[in-house]
């Protein structure tokens, strides 16, 4: 596949047998196709998403932006997007990229467009002097994980991942606080 840049900050592919594909950065005025693409994912993934318009606007472009957005267009429709934000990886004293979401809608799929969406976070970690680009999968998400081998990922077996949901978060900070102020009273 050949990438060529049409313009600042977008990206431009050809794929065979296909319509070009525009890689460009979300803007604030793309809230509602990505809020679309979410609720998208989630339906795929059988969730239920609480995000809304507000939540996307401040996290993404207000004035602490947690993720990046780069959305995938054909013929001015939006078909994809990838949602990813910096890390550091501690033991390579380098800066990482994590993928939390890459999206193709399901009438795009097989088109080139998920190849060009992690094509280009692969250009934004060479330019950023990224170690890695880390993300997660469903086990059960065979597609995804053949696609990803494809792409020359290899899946981490020997990790576990964890969570802490909002109550959790809460309550463990409650008990440190309440641990701190004993503390200081000592």
């Amino acid at each position: 596949m050949e990438y060529t840049n049409n313009r600042a900050g977008t990206l431009q592919t050809e794929t065979p047998c296909e319509a070009a594909i525009e890689l460009t950065a979300a803007t604030e005025r793309d809230i509602p196709e990505i809020l679309g693409l979410i609720r998208g994912l989630a339906d795929y993934e059988h969730i239920h998403p609480t995000v809304t318009t507000e939540h996307l606007r401040d996290m993404l472009f207000g004035p602490q932006p947690a993720a990046e957005v780069l959305l995938a267009f054909v013929r001015n429709e939006c078909a994809g997007f990838a949602i990813f934000f910096p890390t550091f990886a501690a033991m390579l004293g380098r800066r990482g990229l994590f993928l939390e979401n890459i999206f193709v809608k399901p009438e795009w799929r097989g088109t080139g467009i998920g190849e060009a969406l992690l094509g280009r976070l692969a250009i934004i970690a060479e330019e950023r002097n990224c170690a890695r680009i880390d993300w997660r999968c469903l086990d059960c998400n065979e597609p995804a994980i053949g696609f990803y081998k494809s792409q020359g990922a290899d899946a981490l077996t020997e990790w576990t991942p964890f969570r802490m949901d909002a109550a959790a978060i809460h309550e463990l900070s409650r008990k440190t606080q309440a641990k701190e102020m004993v503390s200081s009273l000592l």
